[in-house]
């Protein structure tokens, strides 16, 4: 059995602009994380003493720390910016689409 509410919403444009916005933002940010994951999963396989290598100055920090904490807060970076497009603009035109489908577009 259908919904016609639901089938109403699945038929707006604005619906299918909402998933393939939401879905190339989220694949985009998806293969960042994964070519910096994986990435510095092979330079610690393959290349170890690039990792261990102290950074300038007498550093006690090596290259692979500081790469490894950066790529850290750039996760958490990428997580606070995905959470603030989704409850701003995603949410938005979720709450028109849903408004349309129900009321016709009107409040």
């Amino acid at each position: 059995m259908k919904n016609p509410t639901y089938e109403k919403m699945r038929n707006n444009p604005k619906f299918h602009q909402l998933v393939k916005k939401r879905s190339r933002f989220a694949w985009t940010l998806s293969l960042i994380t994964l070519v910096a994951f994986y990435g510095f999963v092979m330079l610690v396989a393959f290349r170890p003493d690039v990792i261990g290598t102290p950074l300038p100055g007498g550093s006690k920090f090596t290259f692979g720390l500081v790469v490894e904490l950066a790529m850290f807060i750039g996760f958490w970076l990428m997580t606070w910016f995905y959470v603030r497009r989704a409850n701003g603009e995603f949410d938005a035109l979720t709450q028109e689409i849903i408004r349309e489908a129900v009321h016709g577009g009107q409040q």
